[in-house]
């Protein structure tokens, strides 16, 4: 092993973080070894337990995970069950330890599934003027309440900017203005022509659809209206066509304010909508660009008036343990989390495919992470924290596995020491760089950088930062709660590629593949790439089980302040 990886396990791992790296770097073979492996170990390294992170075992659980007997695994469906009694059995025979709240190996959560029947069309009338949209073509709608009917009765319509309310920002797009009752109409993303502005390009979790619509239905909103265009919401109108057919599922209502739906419109027809109103669309948006910007009215009204099949279901998060070998960190664990589902059974493609296998979402995401339970299991001692396998479900109906976790976690906030998220994985080969998501948040950019370095990559921060990957995968529901979190994903200057190649492969799987039938395991794959990136994961979080300190948020980052709380709260 190399320099840089005798400073970062003789400095993090034995615990000499005030040493210099050039004494870091005089520490013997078998200093070094210990600090990975542990005093008085048997044969196995940590290099050589890594190297269990292969091929073969990765492919077999990505085809087999992604297979079409598993339709799809949408949440509690038959293949939702075979699929976790899957995971639960690859994990057993790796000699995990069942890590549910009960024992076993899941953490089972309810469900409530919302299956809407939206209208053929939707009419908006308004200044002597009609207009009537087609669902599918033109909006996808769907309840917001787990009651059998949905309804709105002639509710106007007021255009609201963004739709964000941000203090820290001085930005209110609602300023005080009334909307109950109405429908709210929005458009994506956050301002971000401003770095200092909502972090400029990069799109915070304002700029995300949960919150608008979360947003809306505190202000008392009927109902709410995101306008699409594929470069705002990060993906083409057929990805919200699919995801937002047949039954949605949330956890059970709490408390939480709610309107009666939510709906997502093309541009085309947004823009016909507010020329009822004798106003144009992007004279509207060229106004919200402002913390000025005041809540226009558009005079026009609408009805909404849906039938709602409502059931109550059940799915779970499937976790694995391997127990920490400290006899105090052990009670600390480094999170691993990949989710297990995917959508199911949808509408046929051009092929007349339903199944959506989710193979690179997230068959892949969940082989690289039991690869690397695999490595760990291969030491001849276990890190001194301990290690987490949480595979989630319902991520792709809002994160909902995740969420479950953080509000019900198996280990205290203040004693997770840090997630590390794989979503998704390489398919096209090695890269000169790797994309970390959150890079800048917390002090494991360091960890990951000297791993990376490992391989000759750079770490670059999100390549697609506007489409807001730190807020719609797991990692988020855990930095919710204050757990330093990282979401390692491919890089994209490939080895022998031309420049730009890379992300044409990303742009090519997001345009016809994401969320569709023809997300399938293809057994040309090359996985060198996700190969090289499981092993920067392996690497990081074995650097913070054994380290003395957990990681923490940089200073003044969103999340720090829950994280303080979270530690303080383990001191009284």
């Amino acid at each position: 092993m190399t320099r840089i990886l005798i400073v970062i396990l003789s400095a993090m791992a034995v615990g000499i973080i005030g040493c210099t790296a050039d004494e870091s770097t005089t520490a013997s073979r078998e200093a070094m070894d210990a600090a990975a492996n542990g005093e008085g170990d048997e044969n196995v390294t940590a290099e050589e337990a890594s190297k269990l992170i292969d091929e073969e075992f990765i492919r077999d659980i990505i085809a087999e995970l992604s297979a079409d007997k598993y339709e799809g695994r949408g949440p509690a469906s038959a293949g939702d069950v075979a699929a976790r009694i899957y995971l639960a059995g690859r994990m057993a025979d790796l000699g995990l330890e069942p890590g549910g709240p009960d024992g076993g190996w899941e953490q089972p959560f309810d469900l409530v599934g919302v299956n809407t029947v939206p209208p053929d069309t939707w009419t908006f009338a308004g200044h002597d003027k009609e207009v009537t949209f087609k669902q599918w073509d033109q909006f996808m709608i769907n309840s917001n309440v787990q009651e059998a009917h949905a309804a709105v009765t002639d509710a106007e319509v007021v255009f609201v900017g963004y739709g964000i309310q941000a203090p820290e920002f001085e930005w209110d797009d609602y300023k005080d203005v009334d909307v109950s009752g109405k429908i709210v109409l929005m458009m994506n993303n956050d301002p971000d022509w401003d770095a200092d502005l909502f972090a400029g390009k990069t799109r915070l979790w304002y700029g995300r659809w949960d919150y608008k619509y979360f947003n809306a239905a505190r202000n008392g909103a009927a109902g709410a209206i995101i306008i699409h265009t594929t470069p705002s919401a990060g993906y083409p109108f057929q990805v919200l066509q699919t995801s937002n057919t047949g039954v949605q599922f949330e956890l059970p209502a709490g408390d939480e304010p709610r309107n009666q739906f939510s709906a997502w419109m093309i541009e085309d027809a947004a823009r016909e909508l507010v020329a009822m109103a004798g106003l144009d669309l992007d004279e509207l948006r060229e106004s919200a660009y402002s913390r000025d910007f005041e809540p226009v009215p558009l005079g026009v009204t609408t009805s909404v008036d849906m039938d709602v099949e409502i059931e109550s279901v059940r799915t779970a998060n499937v976790i694995g343990l391997i127990p920490g070998s400290d006899p105090v960190l052990k009670d600390e664990v480094v999170i691993y989390s990949a989710h297990h589902d995917h959508l199911g059974i949808g509408p046929p493609n051009d092929d007349g495919d339903t199944i959506y296998n989710g193979a690179m979402d997230n068959a892949a995401g969940v082989a690289q992470v039991i690869a690397m339970a695999r490595a760990f299991k291969a030491l001849p001692k276990a890190p001194r924290r301990t290690i987490m396998i949480c595979l989630v479900g319902a991520e792709e109906q809002g994160l909902l596995g995740s969420q479950w976790f953080a509000a019900n976690p198996t280990f205290r906030p203040g004693k997770i020491a840090a997630n590390l998220n794989y979503d998704g994985g390489n398919i096209w080969g090695i890269t000169h760089d790797l994309t970390y998501i959150g890079f800048g948040k917390t002090s494991i950019d360091e960890i990951v950088e000297l791993y990376a370095g490992e391989q000759d990559r750079i770490v670059k921060p999100d390549q697609f930062a506007d489409r807001g990957y730190f807020y719609r995968s797991d990692q988020f529901s855990f930095a919710k709660i204050g757990v330093p979190a990282a979401y390692l994903e491919p890089g994209t200057d490939f080895v022998d590629r031309p420049p730009g190649w890379g992300k044409e492969q990303s742009d090519v799987y997001t345009d016809n593949d994401y969320h569709q039938p023809s997300d399938e395991y293809d057994p040309n794959w090359n996985l060198d790439g996700m190969i090289q990136d499981a092993l920067v994961g392996f690497w990081t979080g074995l650097a913070i089980a054994n380290a003395d300190e957990m990681p923490t948020w940089n200073e003044g980052d969103e999340f720090e302040a829950v994280r303080l709380e979270a530690l303080a709260a383990e001191q009284e």
